[in-house]
């Protein structure tokens, strides 16, 4: 259970960095400060679970705790997850206020 919630947490935060990055470095589809964390926190999220879904062994349960490969894991699955939302959101947002990328 424990292994469980930090892999979230370590998963939200990489999210939330890699969707702020992705605002920051693609600016047709920043969604603002707010919007890129909360879009990638989101992302994270899901992506590092369906990481953890496809990849059992980064899921950090196999030993009890948690290994640096795990932890590298969900960092890559969240940062990923992060950045592949907020694009997915902004692209969305430019759609719909009839603007094109």
């Amino acid at each position: 259970m424990e292994s469980t919630i930090v892999n979230l947490v370590i998963q939200l935060v990489a999210g939330a960095l890699g969707g702020n990055a992705a605002g920051k470095s693609l600016k047709d589809f920043d969604l603002g400060a707010l919007g890129n964390t909360i879009a990638g926190a989101i992302g994270g999220a899901g992506g590092g679970q369906l990481l953890s879904a496809v990849i059992p062994a980064l899921a950090g349960a196999a030993g009890g705790g948690l290994d640096v490969g795990s932890i590298v894991g969900q960092l890559v699955g969240g940062g990923v997850g992060g950045a592949f939302l907020t694009v997915i959101v902004g692209a969305i947002k430019n759609m719909m206020a009839g603007k094109t990328a």
